[in-house]
């Protein structure tokens, strides 16, 4: 399961930093071990209890937006690069959402 998820993450981690059409959902557990382990990610912003959580791996580095879902597993929403809590933060999160929810 590990290499389907970094051959996804691969192309996902290579198209602009937007919400995508289609989400990679994986169970949370597997999600976020491969956030940790793949690309330094750790939580920056955002509430998992609330449904969304931004992680990135530190300034001028990866970011992704995960939404957290009722069945135990979690989607990305969006990824990017050259994260900025001063330029992303909760207001890149209202932002990535709020596409997410128009889009339908």
């Amino acid at each position: 399961m590990k290499q389907l998820f970094a051959a996804a993450a691969l192309i996902a981690m290579s198209l602009p930093a937007v919400a995508q059409e289609e989400a990679l959902c994986l169970p949370t557990e597997e999600a976020e071990a491969a956030l940790m382990d793949w690309y330094g990610e750790t939580p920056v912003s955002g509430d998992a209890q609330q449904g969304h959580l931004m992680w990135a791996a530190g300034i001028g580095q990866s970011w992704t937006l995960l939404s957290y879902e009722a069945d135990g597993t979690s989607c990305t929403i969006a990824q990017g690069e050259n994260w900025s809590p001063h330029l992303h933060g909760d207001a890149l999160v209202a932002e990535l959402l709020a596409v997410r929810g128009a889009r339908g």
